[in-house]
């Protein structure tokens, strides 16, 4: 989800609720306590030279039982990085603490943002040495009905 996105949902809304993959939600009473543009300049294992460019969104659980964030309120302070921070519409990237800080991409399934879980990966696979992966599938019987086991002359391979 890029700011752009986020900020023609924000308006939608009466509340402003996130929720991670796994169904549980970010308490309701959570700050976004940053705002900001990260630039990451890299080279990856193949000798390739990349920059990444995102909003980072930062949640703060703050045990502020009274406090809630409105969706005006978020907008306000989106415009305000704009303003003050010069950013652009990218990417938005969360940071979240759950058992360590977590950064995750963002979503929206139509009522709340959902914090999605990312994964490492190398971009220079084609440079890396590392075998590609093989694709798992599982075998079906004629029928389609359950797995068999592969032998010969049992015309599944």
């Amino acid at each position: 989800m890029t700011l752009e996105q986020i900020k023609e949902i924000l308006p939608t809304l009466d509340n402003v609720e996130f929720e991670l993959e796994n169904g549980q939600f970010v308490p309701e009473h959570f700050h976004v306590t940053e705002i900001g543009k990260v630039t990451k300049n890299f080279i990856d294992c193949g000798g390739t030279i990349r920059k990444e460019e995102k909003i980072n969104f930062q949640l703060w659980n703050a045990n502020d039982y009274e406090h809630r964030l409105k969706p005006g309120k978020l907008l306000h302070i989106i415009h305000l990085s704009e303003e003050k921070l010069g950013i652009g519409d990218f990417e938005i990237e969360v940071e979240y603490q759950d058992t360590t800080i977590g950064k995750y991409d963002l979503e929206f399934n139509g009522k709340n943002f959902v914090l999605k879980n990312k994964l490492t990966a190398c971009l220079a696979q084609d440079s890396c040495g590392t075998p590609p992966q093989k694709q798992k599938m599982n075998l079906k019987d004629l029928t389609g009905n359950k797995e068999s086991q592969c032998s010969p002359n049992s015309g599944c391979c």
